[in-house]
């Protein structure tokens, strides 16, 4: 017997959160390969050019839908309580839990949406495309999955934890020096809404003042102005206020018409800016495309 794709296990997996009770991948990976007949061998059994076992990663790819979804939610590492939402999606004794029940609710749709660009070309122009485009799209795909889940561990994570991630990044995008000579984390009471410094370059000619906000509400004018007002308090001309979710029209409006130079960074962009920079991640697995060397073959 196969090993059942992801949609196929999503029901079970509802079904074994019903009890109410925390749970664990490992936990529910012993459920589901009981239910399925999976066997040791087939458990053991790994992704083409890939370290992640087949069937792991079928139950952690039901497992991020029903997360966007709001079906379950993460209590702690790696370990999910089912939610209301879940238990009601359960109460209607469903036939089968796939993608298209998940698309009614709001979350997932914005979350699909966000991702639907770079699915879209991989599904409907796989005829079309060249070997190498097709990896690149699938690449887009990946990385915005990526994203997704950097922000929610940020998300989760303390107001100081947070802070301290945003002046490692700045390091890393080479503002000042090494860590501890280029940045200062501030975040204390009386801080006038200044979080952190850091240099603006490593002889430090320069700082630049970093209020960061670790907010699921959208930031407006208000906050960006009373963040260049303290930057008035420490006579600094330049800052950062980076947030994990939005900046509104008027208040990317506003920066453009003072004389500070405030840049706003938003979750999306933070979520780039640390994948591209290394800070947070780690390389997962390296594919290496190779042609023909045409020199090797030339009997000139």
């Amino acid at each position: 017997m196969p090993i059942p794709d992801f949609q196929t296990l999503m029901l079970p997996y509802l079904q074994f959160m019903g009890d109410g009770k925390p749970h664990n991948t490992a936990e529910a990976e012993d459920y589901l390969a009981d239910i399925f007949k999976v066997t040791d061998a087939q458990r053991q059994e790994l992704i083409p050019s890939s370290r992640a076992y087949r069937f792991r990663n079928r139950i952690a790819w039901a497992i991020a839908h029903f997360k966007q979804a709001k079906l379950i939610e993460p209590i702690s590492r790696g370990i999910y309580n089912i939610t209301d939402r879940g238990n009601e999606v359960l109460a209607t004794g469903p036939s089968r839990v796939d993608l298209k029940l998940l698309k009614q609710f709001p979350e997932y749709q914005a979350w699909r949406k966000k991702r639907a660009v770079a699915e879209e070309v991989i599904r409907e122009e796989h005829s079309t495309q060249t070997p190498q485009e097709i990896i690149d799209s699938s690449f887009q795909s990946l990385d915005s999955a990526l994203a997704d889940e950097l922000l929610e561990k940020i998300r989760s994570s303390s107001p100081a934890f947070f802070e301290q991630l945003v002046l490692d990044l700045l390091v890393a995008m080479g503002y000042g020096g090494s860590r501890v000579e280029a940045s200062t984390r501030v975040g204390r009471s009386g801080d006038g809404g200044i979080d952190g410094i850091i240099k603006e370059d490593k002889l430090g000619l320069d700082a630049i003042y970093i209020q960061a906000k670790r907010w699921e509400a959208t930031v407006g004018p208000a906050t960006v102005r009373e963040f260049a007002g303290s930057l008035d308090g420490v006579r600094a001309r330049k800052g950062v206020l980076i947030t994990t979710s939005s900046f509104s029209k008027d208040a990317v409006e506003y920066v453009t018409k003072i004389d500070k130079k405030i840049v706003l960074i938003d979750g999306e962009e933070l979520a780039r800016l640390m994948i591209e920079h290394n800070v947070g991640v780690a390389e997962a697995q390296r594919y290496v495309i190779k042609r023909v060397d045409l020199d090797y073959f030339s009997e000139e």
